[in-house]
């Protein structure tokens, strides 16, 4: 590993500069940055095992491991936290529901090795099979229909307090637009803040029991976190793990976008440790999933934090691990983030699955997909009715739910459409990018 060189005086980053990965500011710094980046991932990775019943203690741990150990396989190389990713919410929850915490876990192992072994063949091979897989309509559509599919799970915690839920739904959405910088970033956060506080004072106010402090305060200060061992010994298990798969599609995506985002900052010879990072993340989310945590992701959050300050120094993401991993020994800590109301949550949640589906689109925005023809038309349109509606088919005890279903349309529409209408030559296919016109959005020059 390479070892950090000190940044200028160690103390500013001068104007036009960054500090490179293999830089780093004084230690004060450095720690204070670290610290920035803990704040930043903490909204939206205390979320995910609130929201499928996973130890937030153990998450916690897991985030710390897994991004201490992205930095040793990525040699030092790639600034970036792992935390909870939220495509995993859906498959989590239909798996708990159906066979188990057991179970589910499985599934993250076997999306961990998956990713693994998908960055091996992008570290051989390079990236240009993975864009002819899954070319922007189909990607797209998949990151989409995850979010979209988890409609129906913000409202059943939204309709149970709706007042609390409301107030929360405009905390995050008031934080994101009235603010600069790193509080509009970090707006799901401090709309959960707003949402819990006001859930206390409508408590106090009412004397309606909406948040139970008991656990709190019998939950030791320090602690173990909770472990529990994947099942694949479970004969469902395997009827469930189908479900996850589509899950890799979305890892990569936000893997590689996270690569090119520091990239476009630091220098293109990042771009090299591409298959690296979907092997690191492999590794994270298997390990955590083997053990009881969420599995992983590179976090858009702390990309955000990374180009506020213009530090991308990977010392501050040592400091940010070693940060996750001192809380996650705090079962106090964990005891707090479980009284969250279920108003809370459906109130940020609805704005949070609802931007996983945007991101999908954006896909489609960014690369100007064409959908005047047929076969992006229905690429995108079963997809999303599909997951949305929550389609499911079932053989005996083998289950394939809307996430599966609807990837494997658009796979299969998208590709096979094309091919029918390029042999056809009936014009249906996909024609690459819409041709731009004139000045693509932005004032007028």
């Amino acid at each position: 590993m390479p070892i950090w060189k000190l940044h200028g005086n160690g103390r500013t980053v001068e104007p036009g500069a960054v500090v490179r990965p293999d830089e780093r500011l004084n230690w004060p710094a450095t720690i204070a940055v670290g610290v920035q980046h803990v704040i930043a991932m903490f909204g939206a990775t205390f979320l995910v095992p609130v929201l499928t019943g996973f130890p937030v203690s153990t998450t916690l741990l897991f985030s710390g491991i897994g991004t201490l150990l992205f930095l040793i396989i990525t040699r030092n190389k790639l600034p970036s936290y792992l935390g909870s990713s939220f495509a995993f919410i859906a498959p989590v929850t239909a798996a708990t529901a159906s066979q188990g915490m057991g179970s589910a876990l499985a599934g993250i192992v076997a999306v961990g090795l998956l990713l693994a072994a998908v960055g091996l063949i992008v570290q051989v091979a390079g990236l240009g099979w993975v864009d002819r897989l899954m070319p922007p309509v189909v990607a797209g559509a998949i990151v989409a229909l995850i979010g979209f599919n988890l409609a129906p799970v913000a409202w059943s915690n939204f309709k149970l307090q709706p007042l609390p839920g409301t107030i929360t739904l405009v905390a995050v959405i008031l934080f994101s637009v009235l603010f600069r910088g790193f509080l509009g970033r970090v707006s799901i956060f401090l709309g959960v803040i707003v949402g819990y506080l006001a859930t206390v004072l409508i408590q106090v106010t009412t004397g309606e029991q909406l948040i139970d402090f008991g656990a709190v305060a019998d939950a030791a200060w320090i602690g173990l976190p909770t472990f529990q061992i994947a099942d694949f010994g479970n004969p469902g298990t395997w009827s469930v793990i189908a479900m996850f798969l589509p899950v890799v599609l979305v890892l990569i995506a936000e893997n590689v976008g996270h690569v090119r985002g520091v990239a476009t900052m630091t220098g293109a010879e990042v771009n090299k440790q591409t298959g690296r990072a979907l092997i690191a993340d492999g590794a994270a989310t298997t390990v955590a999933g083997f053990f009881g945590g969420s599995g992983t992701t590179t976090y858009g959050e702390n990309i955000g934090v990374m180009a506020a300050t213009r530090v991308y120094s990977t010392a501050a993401y040592w400091v940010a691990g070693a940060a996750a991993i001192v809380l996650s020994l705090s079962p106090k800590v964990g005891a707090v983030f479980n009284t969250i109301p279920a108003g809370v949550l459906g109130g940020v949640t609805t704005a949070l699955y609802g931007l996983i589906g945007i991101i999908g689109i954006k896909i489609w925005v960014d690369n100007r997909v064409d959908f005047s023809r047929p076969v992006n038309q229905y690429t995108g349109a079963v997809a999303l009715v599909i997951a949305i509606a929550g389609f499911t088919m079932q053989w005996g005890d083998f289950q394939l739910g809307a996430i599966v279903l609807g990837a494997a349309a658009a796979l299969l529409i998208y590709h096979l459409g094309n091919a029918i209408a390029r042999w056809r030559r009936t014009g249906a296919d996909d024609g690459g990018p819409i041709p731009a016109v004139g000045q693509l959005g932005g004032d007028p020059q």
